[in-house]
This record gives C-alpha cells, sequence and structure tokens, in this order.
C-alpha cells in the first residue's frame, strides 16, 4: 500500500471526513439535546474546523510513523489510530463545545464521549474506506 500522501490529499481526506461527519451529527445531535439547529450547527461546524486541522496533522505524523517504524496497517493499528485520533480531539473540544452551548466542562465533556461512541468506529471506517477506495485508483492509474 503506498502510503505517501501529499499536502493537498490529506487535506482532502480530511475534509471529506469532517463534511460527512457534519452531515450526520448536526441534525442527530440538535435532536438529542434539544438545542437549535442553527446552535448545534454552529458547533458542529467549529468542532470539525478543528478536526480538520487536526486530521491533517495527526494524520501526517501518523503515517509518518508507520513508515519510519515499518508498521502494517492492521485493524489493532487502525484501532490505536482511531483512539488517539479521537482522545487529542476530546482534549481540544470540549472547552469549545462548553463554551459555545454555554454548559459545563463536565456537561460537555459526557456530550464528547457519547459522541465519542459515533466517532470511534465512524473513524476507522472512513480511513479504512478511504485507503481502500485510494488503493483501487493507484492500482487503476499504474495499470494504465
Amino acid at each position: 500500500m503506498n502510503l505517501q500522501k501529499s499536502f493537498t490529499e490529506r487535506v482532502l481526506q480530511a475534509v471529506g471526513f469532517e463534511l460527512l461527519a457534519v452531515m450526520i451529527c448536526t441534525p442527530l445531535l440538535a435532536w438529542i439535546m434539544d438545542k437549535p439547529l442553527f446552535d448545534m450547527g454552529v458547533a458542529t461546524v467549529a468542532i470539525a474546523a478543528l478536526a480538520l486541522a487536526w486530521n491533517v496533522v495527526f494524520n501526517g505524523v501518523f503515517d509518518r510513523a508507520l513508515k519510519r517504524w515499518s508498521i502494517a496497517r492492521t485493524p489493532w493499528v487502525r484501532a490505536v489510530h482511531a483512539l488517539f485520533f479521537e482522545g487529542g480531539l476530546v482534549a481540544l473540544g470540549v472547552p469549545l463545545v462548553a463554551w459555545w452551548l454555554e454548559i459545563s466542562l463536565w456537561q460537555a465533556f459526557l456530550l464528547d464521549i457519547g459522541v465519542l461512541l459515533f466517532f470511534l468506529p465512524y473513524t476507522y471506517l472512513y480511513h479504512w474506506g478511504y485507503d481502500v477506495m485510494r488503493e483501487r485508483l493507484l492500482s487503476k492509474t499504474a495499470v494504465h
């Protein structure tokens, strides 16, 4: 599997990840928290922007580490990737959510844990699917 991704490709991968997540989470969280769709939409987009930057940086570092230590992308490595990615996002996002939704840090943390239950499998599946589609496109390009 070709792990070399350009900065542009990393940004596009992260944008796709965040756009799909916003489309799923905004209406779902507005309904669950009984908050206006607009308020939840702003919070979701702000977290997505934060996560977008985190995604590009984290995935770049993670891929370099895999390459440096010759580690294959096994299911366990993908699980570690998802855990570290989401753990870092929790630390960055909880204060922002608490401030915007005017809830305590504890409430924001609990909300984030709930969201994490969605994002752990979503992160795993999105990046696996991206890698599979990318490899197929690269193999088709190499044949032509």
